[in-house]
């Protein structure tokens, strides 16, 4: 079996139709899995929300998915949150806040967005110095007691940063970078920065082989007109987010 997996599009529709173009090349995949932040951003929510749609994949519900669907519109809402709420219609508000924490994919393989019982929360990560850096095992291990002990593969979204980690007598936690925002920073303290270093898209492949074979997978990542991303926040008053568009890290 085949899987593709996809996760953090944040509007970004030309991202979305670069990975989707390109996993077509490479012969497509028996699933398309989504793991969340489908819309919260300043690019084309609702264009995203109109593809995402039409191709009906299964999708867990991100921290970003529940917020633009439930928080309410203040100045307290996040400005990439409030761009995607005013721009979807009730009904797919509604679907969004819909969507399950965690959905089992195939025997064994589990997606969510963060944690398996958390969608804000990250699984695989510390902060260190305000950057985004790999969590200690023993961190990793404890975030995923919820688990079924029979998982053996842990779909994972949320930070942004591609992750290919084998917990010792656990599941392989996999997380494919962000289809359509490769940097962000988060003022909740501690405040932090995820970079994924350049423009592409990412995306991730796990093909699931016969019995008493090792399962196989492949972080991908996708150049695409991120230059038209970044023109599309810019006009939309969010320049950080050009920048990130265009470079992978955000300003200093």
């Amino acid at each position: 079996m085949r899987i593709a997996v996809i996760a953090d599009i944040h509007g970004n529709v030309l991202a979305l139709d670069a990975v989707l173009d390109d996993l077509e090349r490479r012969g497509g995949a028996d699933l398309i899995v989504n793991l969340g932040d489908c819309v919260s951003g300043p690019l084309w929510p609702r264009e995203t929300m109109e593809r995402l749609e039409a191709l009906d994949l299964p999708t867990v519900r991100g921290n970003h998915d529940r917020r633009v669907a439930e928080d309410p519109a203040d100045e307290n809402m996040w400005p990439s949150d409030r761009y995607a709420q005013e721009r979807l219609t009730p009904a797919q508000r509604e679907w969004l806040f819909g969507l399950p924490l965690t959905l089992e994919i195939a025997p064994g393989v589990v997606a969510f967005h963060a944690r398996p019982d958390h969608d804000e929360k990250y699984l695989a990560d510390a902060i260190v110095d305000g950057q985004l850096v790999r969590a200690p095992l023993a961190a990793i291990r404890r975030r995923l007691k919820s688990l079924d002990p029979a998982c053996r593969i842990a779909l994972c979204g949320h930070s942004h940063r591609s992750e290919l980690i084998r917990i010792p007598d656990g599941p392989v936690v996999f997380n494919p970078g962000s289809v359509g925002c490769p940097a962000y920073d988060d003022d909740t303290p501690p405040a932090h920065v995820s970079e994924q270093g350049t423009a592409h898209a990412r995306y991730g492949i796990v093909k699931l082989d016969a019995a008493r074979r090792p399962d196989r997978f492949e972080a991908i990542a996708v150049d695409y007109d991120h230059e038209a991303a970044a023109k599309q926040a810019e006009q939309a008053g969010r320049p950080e987010w050009a920048h990130a568009l265009r470079t992978g890290f955000m300003k200093d």
